[in-house]
């Protein structure tokens, strides 16, 4: 049998023509759902600001938490941004995870003078254990988590305090705005986190479960935390486990897109990689670890989360697939079945609805971010370059995260390059 004869053999078959349906109708399918329901949610909850919501009588203490592992060139930045936080009752805590640099010396003014506290750890045991050694010394019930290299809004306690007025609420994930702009991939992860990050935080929020809290930023019930058992070390992705882990306990996680953070992304192809690699890792550690809480009737609020995930695994996998097959029909002289050269209709038609998602979620955030329709040029790049690279690193970081054993006393060490704020 020839090559030809195999790709003939392949493109006739049953499950070619399903994978070939799959990957044309899903895209459009899952874009109309996002915006419709992200509208929603806007209509319902965001359009209107609702003043006696936000009205806060008596103000908890609240404290800051960061993580820190090698922030020697940020973190004194981050720590006035918190300083500068519109909030009477705050404590700021950093937890340094035994940082190589000079992280220390950075915090060691603002030790001295009383504005932080510090939690020095002679060995470095990654991010949630760092995490997880803190939160028994903290003074808040509530605590807001952010990343060393991450600038609030001074208003952020303000919109995210008065969502703990109700018990059932255990966390209030924030709104992260890409401050770093001076690449092509920084630019077209601007317009990820405002039109699929931000628009599907708000289309899960009307399903009534979000796949994951921001690691960037998130304001937590330290008594929730400790109910549902503290962070997992041995997980890729701990803010995804811990958001699951708190919904699966019937916690309430909420959104909060008035809640803003500016936060660096990786700017070089590399970082990219590497991050997105670990996030692609830990959500299937979680599929793994949670399916069979899953199965149960109490938890059915996180079924059209785990439907959505697992659809988004297999979409990426039908377009590395089908990417493989189309090149080696091309590269043998034979036009392959379901693709052309030149965009047909159908190719245009996803595009468009691609295009349509990402306009929808920058409208949505320009209330937020008023510079973020100057950057809207490059959503011609996103289904283009942005889609196939994300395939890519979920087709070869999901075996990773479904094989490994998540032994539970293991720990997940970080190694984060930061780049100097801007």
């Amino acid at each position: 049998m020839t090559v030809q004869d195999l790709i003939e053999a392949v493109q006739g078959s049953v499950p070619y023509l399903g994978v070939l349906l799959f990957f044309a109708f899903y895209p459009i399918l899952s874009s109309l759902v996002w915006i419709s329901t992200s509208l929603l949610y806007y209509w319902r909850w965001e359009r209107h600001l609702d003043p006696t919501f936000y009205e806060i009588e008596a103000f908890p203490l609240v404290t800051v938490l960061i993580p820190a592992y090698g922030e020697e060139r940020v973190i004194a930045k981050t720590i006035e941004g918190i300083l500068a936080i519109d909030y009477p009752f705050k404590e700021i805590v950093v937890v340094d995870d035994a940082s190589p640099d000079g992280t220390v010396a950075a915090l060691a003014p603002f030790v001295r003078d009383g504005r932080v506290r510090l939690v020095r750890k002679r060995f470095n045991e990654g991010k949630a254990m760092a995490l997880n050694d803190a939160l028994p010394v903290i003074n808040g019930e509530i605590v807001l988590i952010m990343d060393a290299d991450a600038f609030p809004d001074p208003r952020i306690l303000r919109w995210m305090v008065p969502h703990f007025n109700s018990p059932r609420v255990a966390a209030v994930t924030g709104n992260p705005r890409v401050a770093n702009r001076r690449t092509l991939l920084a630019e077209l992860q601007l317009l990820e986190f405002a039109s699929i990050v931000g628009l599907l935080r708000r289309a899960q929020r009307v399903w009534g479960r979000i796949l994951t809290m921001s690691g960037v930023v998130g304001a937590f019930r330290r008594s929730a935390l400790l109910d549902v058992g503290l962070y997992s070390p041995e997980m890729a992705t701990e803010d995804i486990d811990m958001t699951w882990k708190l919904q699966e306990n019937a916690y309430d996680v909420r959104y909060e897109p008035r809640a803003l953070v500016w936060m660096q992304v990786p700017s070089t192809l590399p970082a990219l990689f590497r991050q997105r690699i670990r996030w692609a890792k830990g959500l299937a550690q979680v599929l793994k670890r949670h399916e069979p809480s899953l199965r149960t009737w109490r938890n059915r609020r996180l079924w059209p989360v785990l439907l959505e995930a697992a659809l988004s695994i297999s979409w990426a996998y039908c377009v590395v697939l089908l990417t493989l097959v189309w090149g080696v029909s091309l590269a043998v002289g034979y036009p392959p079945a379901g693709v052309s050269p030149i965009p047909n209709w159908w190719g245009m038609l996803i595009g468009t609805t691609c295009i349509l998602q990402l306009l929808t979620g920058v409208l949505l955030e320009r209330r937020y971010d008023r510079g973020i329709p100057l950057y809207f040029y490059v959503a011609v790049f996103y289904p283009i370059i942005y889609w196939l690279l994300m395939a890519v690193v979920t087709v070869l970081a999901t075996p990773m995260g479904l094989a490994v054993r998540t032994v539970r006393g293991r720990v997940t060490r970080w190694r984060t390059p930061r780049e100097a704020s801007t």
